[in-house]
């Protein structure tokens, strides 16, 4: 008799304490606690082991992420950097935060991110990140199933492929790892989703994909971000004027050799290309390898405007010695009385021109480089839109990837 009234003593002091759920910790039970015990966790212990990572038996604790990518901006080919915006949901199961829905009728609560287990993520090419929400809260319902939600903004390296500039397409990462924790305690499961509703700016998202990388030391999920670069601004700034001076160097091979203008009009026009030169090999990124081929187009610009040029004043130099020595070819009675006069000589008409004289041979090897240089510039000018076009370079290895010096972590 004294043994069941200890009983039901014993019962009765336990329905004191069972209004709340069961807060299940790592290898052992906690005692049920009244529900503002278990939401303030106050209980230094409870605190301890909810901020723990949840064990999924024998296998790593599966956890799947959504990233929405909402802009993409701030593309920097000069410093290989792209600027984007993402939110993260993160989801996974923690059986110790379930309760009992028939004692407590809620079906979902939301908790401080520091009072229960989070995963910690880094960004692994990130120059700087911007979290938007410093203390976020995450959603938990009545199974153990939380939902937390993280916002950011972050600048990242990109290896640009730039070798067909102003056409070029790059595959940009972002690779999230969460260094706290191994591939033996958890896993990603991660997709993507593209939510960029603006496409006025010079690069515009192609393509989005995620992956997991094999073989890794610590849990990691990928974001690839295919940018493709409208073109229109590099056309009109760098194409168009370059284009238009080589024409404008054509048009000047119209022009006498006799005219002294021409010189004027051909140096004129390769000071002002060396100038445009100047700006647009500060305006093109430089690399290791696979340069952009508009560096080596307009190089090869301006060794044609240089040797037009150097032509010009060649061929100018030598009709200039041809009618000086007619001149003094003259007898010296006459010459000295038109100096005394004060004639500086006879026009370059009035000089005498013979079959096969440096004029002659001059006016025609001009005309033949003429046509020669026309040639040249229409075939190089098709010879680069071949290349440009078809052509393709394999940029060198990474020093992170090259054998012996480095490579990616083995298990």
């Amino acid at each position: 008799m004294m043994a069941l009234q200890l009983r039901l003593l014993h019962l009765a002091f336990l329905g004191l304490g069972t209004t709340g759920p069961l807060v299940q910790g790592r290898g052992f039970h906690l005692p049920t606690v009244a529900w503002p015990s278990f939401f303030d966790f106050t209980r230094r212990q409870e605190v301890q082991e909810t901020i723990q990572i949840p064990k999924n038996g024998s296998a790593p604790l599966l956890m799947d992420v959504q990233v929405f990518v909402s802009n993409v901006f701030n593309v920097d080919i000069l410093r290989y950097t792209v600027s984007s915006t993402l939110l993260l949901r993160l989801s996974w199961l923690d059986t110790r935060l379930a309760w009992n829905t028939s004692v407590r009728p809620q079906h979902a609560v939301t908790l401080p991110w520091d009072s229960l287990w989070t995963p910690g993520l880094t960004i692994q090419e990130a120059l700087w990140v911007d979290w938007q929400d410093q203390s976020p809260r995450a959603r938990v319902d009545s199974n153990g199933h939380v939902d937390l939600y993280l916002a950011l903004t972050t600048e990242t390296n990109c290896d640009f492929e730039l070798l067909h500039f102003p056409r070029d397409q790059s595959d940009c990462n972002l690779s999230f790892y969460a260094l706290s924790n191994t591939v033996l305690e958890l896993e990603f499961r991660a997709r993507v989703v593209n939510e960029i509703v603006s496409v006025k700016r010079e690069y515009v998202v192609q393509a989005l994909k995620t992956q997991v990388p094999p073989q890794q030391l610590v849990p990691c999920f990928q974001v690839t971000l295919r940018l493709q670069n409208t073109a229109l601004k590099a056309i009109i700034a760098l194409l168009v004027p370059g284009e238009t001076l080589l024409l404008a160097d054509l048009c000047g091979g119209l022009l006498p050799l006799r005219a002294t203008e021409r010189i004027a009009y051909k140096v004129t026009l390769l000071l002002g290309y060396l100038v445009f030169h100047s700006s647009l090999v500060q305006a093109l990124p430089s690399s290791s390898s696979c340069n952009p081929l508009l560096i080596y187009h307009f190089t090869v610009l301006l060794l044609l405007l240089v040797v037009s040029t150097t032509e010009t004043v060649l061929l100018a130099a030598l009709l200039a010695r041809g009618d000086l020595r007619a001149e003094n070819s003259l007898s010296p009675a006459p010459r000295r009385e038109r100096q005394d006069r004060g004639d500086p000589g006879p026009h370059p008409e009035e000089v005498p021109r013979v079959k096969g004289s440096r004029r002659s041979w001059a006016e025609a090897a001009d005309r033949i480089f003429f046509l020669v240089y026309v040639v040249g510039v229409v075939c190089s000018q098709f010879f680069f839109v071949g290349f440009w076009m078809w052509a393709t370079c394999k940029s060198h290895p990474a020093p992170g990837k090259a054998i012996p010096h480095g490579g990616q972590p083995r298990l």
